[in-house]
């Protein structure tokens, strides 16, 4: 088969997150992530979108840090679990 190989759900959660245009996770980060989350990727991409809209000095490239936080708060409401409406502690 000539079809591309399968992403790992780690290489998924990184594309998805646009690790590569705006690097901020460590590695290893996406498994610790990943096992706190049970091996959810949803719930994962959910959590570390949130955290990475924390971080202000983020810089996407032609979005402003402002802009760059609303990015990827738009982003993890995607993947928001419909059951919780509210983040534990939140």
């Amino acid at each position: 088969g000539g079809q591309m190989a399968e992403l790992s759900k780690q290489d998924r959660i990184k594309k998805l997150l646009r690790e590569d245009e705006c690097p901020f996770f460590a590695d290893g980060d996406v498994e610790f992530y990943l096992s706190e989350n049970d091996g959810d990727v949803n719930k994962t991409l959910y959590q570390m979108l949130l955290v990475k809209a924390e971080d202000t000095t983020l810089n996407v490239t032609g979005l402003s840090c402002a802009d760059t936080s609303k990015y990827f708060r738009r982003l993890a409401q995607r993947y928001r679990p419909n059951n919780s409406g509210q983040l534990k502690g939140g």
